[in-house]
C-alpha cells in the first residue's frame, strides 16, 4: 500500500501546480500517474481500501509540495524566468513519445489531427483571456464561501486536464493572490471551501474523463497531447539572450531527458506487472 514513488510524484505536481501556465495534470500526465489517478477517484468504491490509500499517500504529499516549494519555486522563477521556463518545456516535450504511444494511433488520420489541433488551441487560447482583478477576502461571508466552491470546481479543470494550468485559472477567475496568500501564511480554514469545490469538480470530471479514455483511447490521448503542446505557448518566455542561450538549451535538455527517461522506467515496470 505504502508507495515511496507516489510521494515523491505526489509533492512534485504539489510544488509545480500553483506555478502559472504549469498544469498539475501536465505534470501527473508527465511523471505517468495520470491514469492512476483518475482510475483511483472514478472507481473509488470499487476497491475503496486501495484507492483511499493512494489517493491519502498522493494528496497528502500534494499538500506538502504546495506548502513547502510554492513561494520557492516561484522566487526561482522570478529570478531566472527564461531558463525556468525552458526546463518546463523540456519536461512537456520529454513525456510526447509516451503519450503517442499510450494514444495506440495505428496510422495518422485525420481526425487524430483534428482532435490534436483543438486541444493545442483550446489551451494556446487561453493565454488571451482577460484576468480578473484579484479578489481580497476579508471575511469569509456566504457569498465568498459559495464564490470559493465555485472556483475549486472551475480550478479542478486544470489539474484533470492536462495543459491547462490551475495557477493561470485562478489568475483568471481573480483569486490567485487569496489562495497563495492563505497557503503562504498556513490559513487552511480560508481555503475550506475551495478545497471542496476542488474535490467535487475532481469527482464529476475523472468519471467522464475515464470512460472517454476506455472508450476512445486514441482520441483522447491525441486531445492531451494537444493540451500539453498547446501549454508550451502559455509558458514559453520569450527568445533568450546571451549566456541565457546556452542555459536555456541546457535547461531544456534537463527536463527532457529526465522525464523521458522516468517514462521509459515506468513503462518497463507496467510492462512487468
Amino acid at each position: 500500500m505504502f508507495s515511496i514513488s507516489v510521494l515523491i510524484k505526489g509533492f512534485v505536481v504539489g510544488a509545480t501546480m500553483m506555478v502559472p501556465g504549469v498544469s498539475g495534470g501536465s505534470m501527473a500526465m508527465i511523471l505517468g500517474i495520470y491514469d492512476q489517478l483518475i482510475s483511483s477517484v472514478s472507481s473509488f468504491f470499487k476497491d475503496l481500501k486501495k484507492n483511499f490509500m493512494y489517493l491519502l499517500q498522493f494528496g497528502l504529499a500534494g499538500i506538502i509540495g504546495i506548502v513547502l516549494c510554492a513561494r520557492p519555486i516561484m522566487g526561482i522563477i522570478d529570478r531566472f524566468p527564461v531558463v525556468s521556463m525552458f526546463f518546463f518545456i523540456g519536461l512537456v516535450f520529454g513525456s510526447v513519445p509516451m503519450l503517442y504511444k499510450k494514444a495506440k494511433i495505428e496510422k495518422p488520420s485525420l481526425k487524430y489531427m483534428v482532435s490534436f489541433l483543438a486541444g493545442a488551441i483550446i489551451v494556446g487560447a487561453m493565454a488571451f483571456l482577460p484576468q480578473m482583478n484579484s479578489a481580497g477576502v476579508d471575511g469569509m461571508s456566504l457569498s465568498v464561501f459559495f464564490l470559493q466552491i465555485l472556483t475549486g470546481i472551475v480550478v479542478a479543470i486544470g489539474f484533470i486536464l492536462p495543459g491547462i494550468s490551475t495557477s493561470y485559472l485562478l489568475l483568471l477567475l481573480g483569486t490567485y493572490d487569496f489562495v497563495m496568500a492563505s497557503i503562504a501564511s498556513l490559513d487552511i480554514l480560508a481555503l475550506v471551501p475551495f478545497v471542496l469545490g476542488f474535490i467535487l469538480g475532481v469527482i464529476l470530471l475523472t468519471r467522464i474523463l475515464e470512460i472517454c479514455m476506455q472508450r476512445y483511447p486514441s482520441i483522447t490521448y491525441t486531445l492531451i497531447l494537444g493540451f500539453l503542446i498547446g501549454s508550451v505557448y502559455t509558458v514559453y518566455p520569450g527568445t533568450p539572450q546571451g549566456m541565457e542561450i546556452l542555459y536555456s538549451m541546457l535547461s531544456f535538455a534537463l527536463g527532457f531527458v529526465l522525464i523521458y527517461f522516468v517514462s521509459v522506467k515506468e513503462a518497463e515496470l507496467d510492462e512487468k506487472n
